[in-house]
């Protein structure tokens, strides 16, 4: 993968609202990969503005929400854009939506979490789910971060891409604030 070694990766997180999991992933790997990534987040249809439950839970793990807004990807196939080397869907809708042609031909996959914005329960059960997609991502960024991506060639760094996004999803054990 050709790459200027003396800048950050791109990625870009889609989702079709861009309200929750798009955004969580996007300051995960801001923070995670800070130096080696600048991540960047948008939707098909964005909402327009971030999920609450979305700002409180980062808030919450000390990340600045400042920046965090609901965006479409349009912006991001326009001249000017950053040039992304990798594009991410966390949604199954985008997965399956018509993307636009990204400059430079990123190398795409799939990382599929469950909407913690389409939750139904308690306002607790609610939280738990925006919880549960913030882990998830989490433990998929961290993988990616680990990659030791100048090293891989383009097929192995594929693989290894379309493997994070079936990384099994089980819960954690779940402990009170208490312990």
């Amino acid at each position: 993968m050709a790459h200027d070694p003396t800048r950050p990766f791109n990625v870009l997180f889609l989702c079709t609202g861009n309200s929750a999991r798009s955004i969580i992933a996007e300051a995960i790997l801001n923070r995670a990969g800070q130096g080696k990534f600048r991540a960047y987040s948008a939707g098909s249809t964005p909402k327009g503005e971030v999920h609450p439950f979305t700002l409180d839970l980062l808030r919450r793990m000390n990340f600045d929400v400042g920046g965090a807004r609901s965006k479409s990807w349009t912006g991001f196939a326009q001249p000017g854009a950053p040039k992304l080397d990798f594009v991410f869907t966390v949604c199954d809708n985008a997965a399956n939506e018509a993307c636009p042609l990204w400059p430079g031909q990123p190398m795409t996959a799939h990382w599929g979490i469950p909407d913690p914005a389409a939750a139904e329960g308690t306002e607790a059960e609610v939280r738990l789910a925006f919880a549960e997609a913030f882990r998830q991502l989490s433990n998929r960024i961290n993988i990616f971060v680990a990659l030791p991506m100048r090293s891989l060639d383009t097929l192995t760094l594929q693989q290894q891409l379309d493997a994070i996004g079936k990384t099994k999803n089980t819960p954690t054990p779940h402990t009170s604030a208490a312990e």
